[in-house]
């Protein structure tokens, strides 16, 4: 027994509880004043910078807008060479100017590659393409995808497949078609945006919220068969951030969208960034981080809460549904 006064004495147990909560306390006000997990947000200050990805070869799928573009913009101001792609050429263009206009990167440093994620035969000639232009890969950005809202039972089952092959299937199949490459060489990264739906179910988005639980487990699988070789598999959980994401959000049928002001959605009135999230991004692929949560709050907090509070989960999920499905009518 430790004495400390004539009136108090504390056990050796006593010393370790307080410690205990003091650490609980400090990391609890760090998650209220942060935009990322914590172990995100220490690499972000104390971590490698994305400055030393500089001649990397990066290739990123969905670069026409939002995160990717985003992400691109920020990769070329620490000289990354890069590849963009998506569906829309033009856009991917004006992507590649603004990269070299503000970035530390030349025409020759930006590749356009028009790629459709669900036109899986085409994937091997890509990837051909580019090794031809570059000579190899160094980093894999699987970000192309589309989001939903709608309820289970007024999304039909066209639109189900619909999501699950472009978010799921079409991130897996350029992997595969890229995967050999890196390992020949024996190093290599693959960077996939999940979401933080991923972690926690989404009322009104179950398809989307499916696939991105998969690429959890289709990649968290190819992370442990890849322990052998010197390549990371890094998932990314942004929460809301600002994009056309909304918009183009399948509403039920592959050929219906929202098509409304992300500012007009209760749901996306105060999102992030997308600068910021591509900085926090980029921050997890230098420190070659495992998986990041990117995200203000409350949603980071709630990840928290789902992730590691196990006894609160289904009440919590039902609390959050209700206001979710409330606000959305």
């Amino acid at each position: 027994m430790i004495q400390t006064t004539g009136f108090i004495s504390l056990t050796m147990l006593d010393l370790i509880v307080y410690a205990v909560l003091v650490v609980l306390l400090v990391q609890v006000f760090r998650l209220r004043m942060s935009d990322g997990d914590l172990s995100l947000m220490w690499c972000e200050r104390f971590g490698e910078s994305p400055a030393r990805l500089a001649g990397k070869v990066v290739w990123i799928t969905g670069a026409s807008s939002g995160i990717g573009e985003a992400l691109a913009v920020e990769l070329s101001r620490a000289g990354v060479e890069l590849v963009l792609s998506a569906r829309r050429e033009e856009e991917l263009r004006r992507v590649k100017q603004r990269c070299v206009e503000t970035g530390k990167v030349t025409d020759d440093d930006v590749m356009v590659v028009p790629l459709d994620s669900v036109a899986y035969d085409t994937h091997a000639g890509c990837v051909q393409r580019v090794l031809a232009h570059f000579g190899r890969v160094d980093i894999l950005v699987n970000n192309s995808g589309r989001t939903q809202r709608s309820v289970f039972w007024e999304t039909s089952l066209e639109g189900d497949r619909f999501i699950l092959e472009l978010d799921v299937v079409g991130q897996v199949s350029l992997t595969k078609a890229v995967l050999p490459h890196m390992m020949e060489r024996g190093e290599g990264q693959i960077v996939v945006t999940s979401s933080l739906s991923g972690i926690i179910p989404t009322p009104r988005g179950s398809a989307y919220s499916g696939s991105k639980f998969a690429l959890h487990g289709m990649f968290g699988a190819l992370r442990a068969e890849l322990h052998s070789y010197d390549i990371n598999v890094l998932i990314v959980c942004p929460g809301p951030v600002e994009s056309k994401v909304v918009q183009n959000a399948m509403v039920g049928e592959p050929s219906k969208s929202l098509n409304i002001d992300p500012k007009l959605d209760p749901v996306h009135v105060d999102d992030m960034s997308a600068a910021r999230c591509a900085r926090l991004f980029t921050v997890g692929m230098a420190n070659r981080l495992d998986e990041v949560w990117i995200s203000k709050n409350p949603s980071l907090t709630f990840a928290y809460i789902y992730a590691y509070l196990p006894f609160m989960k289904n009440r919590f999920l039902k609390t959050m549904a209700k206001r979710v499905m409330k606000k959305t009518q």
